[in-house]
């Protein structure tokens, strides 16, 4: 039986563009939802999970760090997409046939120089690779689709026209999740440790806890707070680091941080992608 691997969105979204880079051998499996993609995981219907988890350009993904310290699951990799946004038509259309262009309404904007000299007007969708099967199925020529190539390899759509963003360098990153730890593994380019905590009710225990890392040399390269549960008191923290927790110095700074917090949830250690650094370089 061959193993799957689960995304969010149709085939052809950039989330399977993720699983086709990253886990050639698994079969993608289209999920409605993060939730849904999440629980094909945690129920056995898929091996992993690819989710996105922020953008370049963006910034995170609305609510994914609140679902992932509560979906049972660890996280084992990351990796890079280059989001290209590409304009999709029928095979027999022209460029000078299109008038409208449908995409999610994250891409519409990536967009906006080329629809504007084209005198294309942009209308949403739910999901890239479903604007792209849309358009396959219709029969207007007038309305095209912007996606991934790998949508027009599925759908039987012609690239009107490549690499249409804005931007040279928007890059999706996402987090493979699976159902039980790896921790075994060393990377090339260094390990990351993602974690999620909640600081005790004392003043400046934020400040207190992230000193453990500064004293004993733990990078930490990413921090973000979101509220729990709606309440704007209850607030957790999503954090990133680079080092593997049986390190000795993540050891000390782990253990200090456990002293100011009331809740600390390690999710994941994995190999840091070589494309971080490559980002991290321009």
């Amino acid at each position: 039986m061959s193993r799957k691997i689960a995304f969010q969105g149709e085939l052809g979204a950039y989330g399977h563009e993720a699983c086709a880079s990253a886990r050639p051998d698994y079969t993608p499996l289209p999920c409605t939802t993060f939730e849904d993609a999440i629980a094909a995981v945690r129920n056995g219907d898929a091996d992993l999970g690819m989710i996105a988890v922020e953008n370049s350009t963006y910034g995170r993904v609305a609510d994914v760090h609140s679902l992932l310290p509560e979906s049972g699951l660890h996280i084992v990799d990351e990796t890079f997409v280059r989001v290209h946004v590409n304009l999709l038509a029928r095979p027999d259309a022209k460029l000078s046939d299109i008038k409208v262009a449908v995409g999610h309404p994250v891409i519409l904007p990536q967009c906006t120089g080329f629809l504007r000299d084209h005198a294309i007007t942009g209308h949403t969708s739910t999901d890239n690779a479903r604007a792209a099967r849309e358009v396959a199925q219709g029969t207007d020529n007038t309305i095209a689709a912007l996606a991934s190539e790998l949508a027009a390899q599925i759908y039987g759509l012609q690239v009107l026209a490549r690499h249409i963003e804005d931007h040279d360098r928007n890059t999706t990153r996402f987090l493979i999740m699976a159902r039980d730890a790896d921790t075994t593994r060393r990377g090339d380019y260094g390990m990351v440790t993602s974690f999620v905590f909640r600081v005790r009710n004392i003043p400046a225990a934020l400040y207190k806890a992230m000193g453990g890392f500064a004293t004993n040399g733990v990078n930490m390269t990413k921090l973000e707070s979101y509220m729990v549960g709606g309440q704007f008191t209850a607030t957790q923290f999503y954090a990133e680091i680079e080092g593997h927790p049986e390190d000795r110095n993540v050891q000390l700074a782990l253990e200090e941080l456990r002293y100011f917090t009331d809740h600390l949830l390690v999710m994941g250690t994995y190999p840091a992608a070589a494309r971080r650094h490559e980002t991290a370089a321009g």
